[in-house]
């Protein structure tokens, strides 16, 4: 193997390390942080306070593996019949993780305690850190209804599929935590379990496609 194919098999690496630390860390950071609900409160709640370094590192860690994954997978989607926008959107989603650990997001669902359900007043970094959130659970289900678009053209119908019911369960979670956190009182107490079974089927994709990918063979014919 040559210096390109290792350093290839080195960025799909990280493809594969920065979704699971990201979602082992906010895991980890969740259940023990004082006063912090797993259930309630948003992961980016993590980054508030004296102890949020934690999670901002998180953040921008993450990202920075997610953004060497992009640059690695468009080589590797090639192979296999990809197409470019799933690189570039997959890139967008580790840049908006690197934006959103810069920026501490607003108290929001009663943390840190004694803060109002909504912030009356947003502020500066607070809609900072929701514009680079915005590619996170954007930007990757579309990436996921890419890759499944054109693997189905090229005969990789179980990949297809996985990725287009990823990019349903995805948005699905990703709507119902919107309204959560918008504190729909059903919905409201359950808001960060729903955002961390979104983020963990979402992440879960991104890492089983950076493991699997240099696998994969040219396509031949169907599977």
């Amino acid at each position: 193997m040559g210096e390109a194919g290792r350093f290839e098999r080195v960025l799909l690496a990280c493809g594969a390390i920065g979704p699971v630390l990201f979602v082992v860390a906010f895991l980890v950071e969740g259940a023990f942080r004082a006063d912090y609900s797993p259930l309630r409160h948003p992961v980016s709640s993590l980054s508030i306070g004296e102890s949020g370094w934690t999670q901002a590192a998180n953040f921008i860690v993450s990202g920075l593996l997610v953004l060497g994954f992009a640059v690695g997978l468009r080589p590797a989607l090639r192979r296999i019949g990809g197409g470019r926008w799933a690189p570039v959107l997959i890139g967008l989603v580790g840049a908006g993780l690197i934006g959103a650990g810069f920026f501490a997001t607003d108290p929001i669902s009663g943390y840190p305690p004694g803060s109002p359900p909504m912030a009356p007043v947003r502020t500066a970094h607070g809609e900072l850190h929701d514009l680079f959130s915005t590619p996170v659970f954007t930007a990757l289900p579309a990436a996921c209804c890419v890759v499944g678009y054109r693997l189905a053209r090229n005969g990789h119908r179980r990949w297809a599929v996985y990725s287009i019911g990823t990019a349903v369960l995805f948005l699905i979670g990703f709507v119902l935590t919107s309204v959560g956190f918008a504190q729909n009182p059903a919905l409201m107490p359950i808001g960060g379990l729903l955002q961390r079974l979104t983020l963990i089927i979402g992440f879960t994709w991104l890492a089983t496609l950076a493991l699997l990918l240099p696998r994969r063979q040219p396509v031949t014919a169907a599977e």
